[in-house]
């Protein structure tokens, strides 16, 4: 015993000595920083005192060497406690471009851990003065509900979207505030969609999609006809999203003027996604298209039409169709008008069971996400959450987070004792978000 008391006292008093020794590193740089004689090495040294560094690091942020302030955003993000989000939004501010992406990405990785791995900064090369990265082509992140940002954090993000002089860090940061769900930079992304760079208009589109607030949608009308494929593109999705029917006659015009496939799929979904009877010409049109996707899309407008007598039609083409795309939205348009069952070759399974599908995931994802806010189709779904695929479990889960209700709850506990721990997580995640 009295062994086991010398042994935790000798460890005491090593991690004491090992805390005092990084506190006297510290003070030892902090006086030459005057004289500008801190490097990165002795930035790395410091910060491994931890959270209790800040102070020091957050001056070091004042350094005339750029390698330094870089590196001093790097050690701060790596330390990441929310005692780093204070010198990270002075980092923001800085006005070199690098140091101003780096600290974005350290406020979102924060916020969601792993970020800094994939996000831009991690791309950056610097040559000169002049740095390069790439964004990644996947744009899709975006943190839970539940989690509530800093307003201050929202804004500096903001600020720097929409005035930075470097059209990569504006462009990061508006991805930054789309990642943060960061609604109150709304009127900051309005602003940076006014910029001639792609990039920037680009990201800020895709911000918006993710915050969806309809606010939004009536400021980027002008950008439907956009010479960039990129951006028309995004913007139209976005007007759909957001659901701005004072934009329906544009989108129609989009439709019918483009030779482009793609702006093609893009706008005849997004006019879908405004149900009006003055379009059901268009659907009709497209539901025999020779493209996939445009029969899809043909089929969503049918299906938020809401209309029962269009069932037997949308059956017809469901037993002609042969492409999964067409077929995932002939499914959605029969469990909106009403076939709610979960029979094995019903249009309701047939899209749980395309939750298993890599490829069509996401599509099937979408459709329940809608279908699920009706409470018979959820009452249709629960069982699965006990009978299904590990992948079909986890998500529903999120399905549920997005579009259940009280009665979801009991059925996500059960899920969040799930014998798969990813399984489990999903249903405390989706547990948190509806009961935020």
């Amino acid at each position: 015993m009295i062994r086991n008391k010398m042994h935790r006292f000798r460890g005491r008093i090593e991690r004491y000595s090992k805390t005092m020794r990084y506190c006297l590193i510290a003070l030892a740089v902090i006086a030459p920083l005057a004289a500008q004689e801190v490097h990165p090495k002795d930035v790395r040294e410091v910060a491994k005192a931890g959270s209790s560094a800040l102070p020091t690091l957050q001056e070091f942020l004042k350094n005339p060497d750029i390698d330094v302030r870089v590196e001093t955003v790097k050690q701060i993000t790596e330390i990441g406690t929310a005692r780093s989000l204070d010198p990270l939004i002075l980092g923001t501010q800085d006005n070199d471009p690098e140091v101003q992406i780096r600290a974005t990405d350290g406020l979102v990785n924060f916020y969601l851990p792993g970020y800094v791995k994939t996000g831009f900064a991690s791309s950056i090369k610097r040559a000169g003065t002049s740095i390069k990265g790439k964004f990644t082509d996947t744009n899709d992140q975006v943190i839970d509900a539940y989690i509530t940002v800093r307003p201050d954090v929202i804004a500096a993000l903001g600020k720097l979207a929409r005035g930075s002089s470097s059209m990569d860090a504006r462009a990061n940061a508006a991805r930054a505030v789309g990642v943060l769900r960061g609604q109150a930079a709304i009127p900051d992304l309005l602003e940076a969609i006014r910029s001639k760079d792609t990039g920037v208009i680009y990201e800020s589109l895709v911000a918006m999609q993710k915050i969806r607030d309809p606010s939004a949608a009536t400021g980027i009308g002008f950008l439907l006809r956009d010479l960039n494929q990129k951006v028309q593109i995004a913007a139209i999705e976005t007007v759909g999203l957001l659901k701005n029917k004072d934009e329906l006659p544009d989108l129609v015009d989009a439709l019918n003027r483009t030779h482009d496939a793609k702006v093609r799929r893009a706008a005849l979904t997004s006019i879908a996604m405004m149900p009006a009877e003055s379009n059901r010409a268009l659907y009709t049109k497209y539901l025999q298209d020779k493209d996939d996707n445009m029969r899809a899309a043909a089929a969503e407008g049918f299906a938020r039409l809401a209309n029962p007598s269009d069932l037997p039609m949308i059956q017809k083409a469901w037993m002609d169709e042969g492409k999964t795309p067409a077929r995932l939205g002939l499914a959605f348009a029969q469990v909106m008008l009403g076939v709610r069952t979960t029979s094995e070759f019903s249009p309701l399974q047939y899209l749980i069971n395309n939750l298993n599908s890599a490829f069509y995931r996401d599509v099937a994802y979408a459709y329940l996400v809608e279908t699920a806010r009706d409470g018979e189709v959820r009452n249709a779904l629960y069982p699965t959450l006990e009978t299904g695929t590990k992948d079909e479990k986890i998500s529903l889960a999120r399905v549920l987070a997005r579009s259940g209700d009280q009665d979801s709850i009991p059925h996500l506990e059960k899920l969040s004792n799930d014998p798969d721990a990813q399984v489990a997580q999903e249903g405390l995640r989706a547990l948190r978000t509806l009961k935020r």
